[in-house]
């Protein structure tokens, strides 16, 4: 059976995995959904209860019947390659290549469902807060006098993206940056604007959990630092060892989002408390693995390489889960 990965062409932290599983002798079929339709084709008929089809890019071919699992990491756009781009044929090409493929009843990771929804920030700090972590006091709004109160109430801020865009993404990524508790807030009335009380940290912890796999990484931080993605303070990430009520908040965390994969970030203050701060479910994780020799590439491989779980409730569709 075969492992289909969405992704771009350029992904570096992809061609580790494949590389991995190259060896395994697995077979891989890799495609990018912008490509769809032109250099990826598809295929799909309906018949006695459910869709047989193939995919096919270059001279591979996939059937959907065959998959063993679904890598989502860094797809493009549906349609996006193709010489006469709309929104009208990214619609059609995005609804018939992820409709066929919720059909399949494979495991993913993630399932396209539950990652579009743990990619909101606000509902990742609700759930972050149930499953058991340290949450700062954190605040999202358009109205100046509220954000007034919250700098009253807790002096040393920081501000950042609503939607958490990485600094991969210009120009809509937007360094966490601290906020003067006397500062004009008039312009937040301009647009959502998300305000969290600082930790002063001594460390930033970038935390990988692949099914239930877990590891983690430290890298000490420069206290005058407020966002380690957009600076270089010298300092290289080294193994760290996880806390039990981390271990356990990590697995509540990921049963009640239905995800596969994470890649939580957390700062690390004196006290040696680990203060949640995001889960991306799409996380890089190849700069970890480089500097710590953490075999993660081949923990993600692992999981995509075992066998497909059995169908539950509905073809394609999630597992429920309690909670």
């Amino acid at each position: 059976m075969t492992i289909l990965i969405l992704t771009c062409a350029e992904d570096v932290t992809t061609d580790m995995v494949v590389s991995v599983l190259h060896d395994r002798g697995v077979p891989v079929v890799r495609l990018d959904p912008a490509d769809l339709p032109g250099q990826v084709s598809l295929s799909a008929e309906y018949a006695q209860g459910d869709f047989h089809g193939h995919l096919s890019t270059g001279d591979r071919v996939v059937s959907m019947t065959g998959l063993r699992s679904i890598w989502v990491r860094r797809p493009g756009r549906p349609a996006a390659h193709t010489t006469h781009r709309s929104e009208w044929l990214t619609a059609e090409s995005e609804h018939a290549l992820y409709g066929t493929l919720h059909s399949t009843g494979t495991r993913w990771m993630n399932h396209p469902v539950a990652a579009e929804q743990a990619r909101r920030k606000p509902w990742q700090l609700r759930v972050a807060h149930h499953s058991g972590f340290a949450v700062p006091p954190t605040l999202i709004t358009t109205f100046p006098q509220i954000a007034r109160d919250f700098a009253a109430r807790y002096r040393d801020l920081v501000v950042k993206s609503v939607s958490g865009a990485h600094p991969d993404d210009p120009p809509m990524a937007l360094p966490t940056t601290r906020v003067d508790p006397d500062a004009d807030f008039a312009g937040v009335a301009a647009g959502p604007t998300l305000l969290q009380q600082r930790i002063p940290k001594r460390a930033d912890i970038r935390l990988t959990c692949v099914g239930d796999e877990l590891s983690a990484a430290r890298k000490l931080s420069d206290p005058k630092e407020v966002d380690g993605r957009f600076t270089d303070n010298g300092a290289l990430w080294s193994p760290a060892r996880i806390p039990d009520r981390i271990v356990g908040a990590v697995h509540a965390y990921m049963s009640l989002t239905q995800l596969a994969y994470g890649a939580f970030d957390f700062a690390e203050d004196d006290d040696g408390t680990w203060w949640f701060l995001e889960c991306n479910q799409g996380g890089q994780f190849g700069f970890i693995e480089l500097e710590t020799g953490q075999p993660l590439a081949e923990t993600v491989a692992a999981w995509l390489a075992n066998r497909p779980a059995p169908r539950q409730g509905q073809p394609g569709s999630p597992p429920r889960r309690r909670g």
